[in-house]
């Protein structure tokens, strides 16, 4: 966002708002990636039973 953006989030939802927003968006980006290491630690695990 540029700084203008961030300004006009302010004016419309306050600042509690905007960190708020601010913050799911990197809680977002993180479930994501641990989701994404969930799966390839699932596949993983299965590739291990199969070869037994």
């Amino acid at each position: 966002m540029i700084p203008y953006e961030w300004t006009t989030l302010l004016e419309n939802v306050g600042f509690p708002g905007a960190v708020t927003l601010y913050l799911l968006v990197r809680y977002e980006k993180k479930m994501d990636r641990l989701s994404s290491q969930i799966h390839a630690w699932r596949n993983e695990k299965k590739k291990k039973e199969k070869k037994k």
